[in-house]
């Protein structure tokens, strides 16, 4: 017997390397439409358009794999918040995903019935700064997090940086939602606490920490459906060793 098949509403996190050989990097590059090819070359440095044209190759291929229509061939657009969405019809316009990269990581998440954001933070113990904290979380965040003690620091910060992108990220509104009017947990389990002014937003997401190790905090922040608990499925796909199987 094979193993048992994913639910169908569980969500797949892609943790995605993007370290890539020079002549798999141009396979990728051919993948990406004209218009991703130009917001890679507008990057001033090299290791930054390496990343873009790894991690949005990569979403491509995951991409691909999911809606069975070749990567190239993919087409996109985005809702009126700005964020992506896979153009055309079900079922290639029912899946949600969502890109997150840092340093020489991305996270990839996918989704079929639901919304979906995710972010990825590289652990650079020098921004966890109170000043940022106080500029870019609210209150109830920065208060507590400049209380620790300086060994809990680091991490509360960029777990508390990691959920609050993802939150923005999953409903759509970008730059345009300020950081301050929300509220998210700095511990374990990873929950949004508080929106201002919209007091039904925390019982519509579910929000989950990831499990990356020492060098990166992640979260992912996921449409409640009818029923308690989403099943999130951390994979890991290695752009070098060909399409990922989903």
């Amino acid at each position: 017997m094979g193993p048992d098949p994913e639910p169908v509403d569980a969500v797949q996190i892609w943790r995605v390397d993007l370290e890539l050989e020079e002549s798999r990097l141009a396979q990728f590059r051919a993948l990406l439409s004209p218009e991703e090819i130009a917001r890679a070359d507008r990057f001033r440095f090299p290791a930054d358009r390496r990343r873009f044209v790894a991690s949005h190759g990569a979403l491509r291929l995951i991409l691909s794999t999911a809606v069975a229509v070749p990567a190239e061939h993919l087409l996109f657009t985005k809702d009126p918040g700005g964020k992506p969405r896979l153009a055309g019809r079900p079922p290639a316009g029912g899946v949600r995903f969502n890109l997150s990269h840092s340093g020489e990581t991305a996270l990839i998440a996918l989704s079929r019935t639901r919304e979906v954001g995710v972010d990825l933070e590289q652990i650079r113990p020098d921004r966890a700064t109170a000043e940022l904290a106080r500029r870019y979380f609210s209150p109830a965040e920065s208060g507590p997090l400049t209380a620790l003690p300086p060994g809990e620091r680091t991490a509360a910060f960029f777990a508390c940086w990691a959920r609050k992108e993802a939150y923005l990220k999953a409903r759509g509104d970008g730059l345009r939602f300020p950081l301050e009017r929300f509220t998210v947990s700095l511990g374990e389990p990873a929950k949004l606490l508080e929106v201002q002014g919209e007091p039904a937003e925390c019982s519509r997401w579910e929000m989950y920490s990831l499990a990356l190790g020492a060098e990166y905090a992640g979260a992912v922040v996921v449409e409640r459906a009818d029923r308690e608990g989403v099943s999130i499925l951390l994979k890991e796909y290695e752009p070098g060793l060909g399409p990922p199987r989903l």
